[in-house]
C-alpha cells in the first residue's frame, strides 16, 4: 500500500499545475482579447516580439498544461513551464514583492488588488522541480512508455522465438 501511494504522489501534483497552466494558456490562444491583451502587456514590459512569444508561451501553458494531467513528456515540458515562470518571475512579478495578494487600497467594493507579487511563481517552480526530479509517477503516459520500452528490451529478439516455436 505504501508503494502505491508513494507511486501516486505526483498526481494530484500533476492535476492542479496542468490544469493551472492550461486555464492561463488558454486564453492567451483561444481568446481574441486575451491574446491581444497579452501581447500589449509583453510590448509594454518590453518582450522582443511580443506577438511570436505570445503565441509560445500560450503553447507552452496550454498544450504543457494539458500533456502535465496526461503526465506526457513532463520532464520536456517542467522545464519549459520553469522557463516561463522565471521569466515571469523577473519581469512582472518581481517588483510587486513576494505576497501573492497585492492589495493596493480599498474601495466601495472592498479591497482592491494590484499585480500579484512572486510567490506563485515559486511555488509553481516548486512543484514543476519536483515533478522533475521525481517524475510523472502513476497514472501518466510516461510511465507507460516506460513500461512498454523495458518490455521491448527485455524481450528476446523475433527471430529468436520463432525459431523456439519450430524446434
Amino acid at each position: 500500500m505504501k508503494q502505491i501511494l508513494k507511486d501516486s504522489a505526483a498526481l494530484p501534483t500533476r492535476l492542479i499545475l496542468g490544469f493551472g497552466f492550461a486555464f492561463h494558456g488558454y486564453g492567451k490562444l483561444f481568446s481574441a482579447d486575451g491574446h491581444e491583451g497579452f501581447v500589449a502587456m509583453l510590448g509594454g514590459i518590453g518582450v522582443p516580439a511580443p506577438e511570436v512569444t505570445a503565441w509560445v508561451v500560450g503553447a507552452i501553458e496550454f498544450f504543457g498544461g494539458i500533456a502535465l494531467i496526461l503526465g506526457a513528456f513532463v520532464s520536456v515540458v517542467a522545464v519549459l513551464q520553469i522557463g516561463v515562470m522565471v521569466v515571469a518571475l523577473f519581469t512582472v512579478h518581481l517588483g510587486a514583492g513576494f505576497n501573492f495578494m497585492n492589495i493596493t487600497g480599498m474601495g466601495a467594493a472592498g479591497p482592491q488588488f494590484g499585480i500579484p507579487g512572486f510567490e506563485i511563481n515559486l511555488l509553481y517552480i516548486a512543484g514543476l522541480s519536483a515533478l522533475l526530479l521525481g517524475g510523472a509517477g502513476a497514472m501518466s503516459v510516461d510511465r507507460v512508455l516506460a513500461t512498454n520500452a523495458a518490455r521491448r528490451a527485455t524481450a528476446p529478439p523475433i527471430h529468436e522465438s520463432a525459431a523456439a516455436v519450430t524446434s
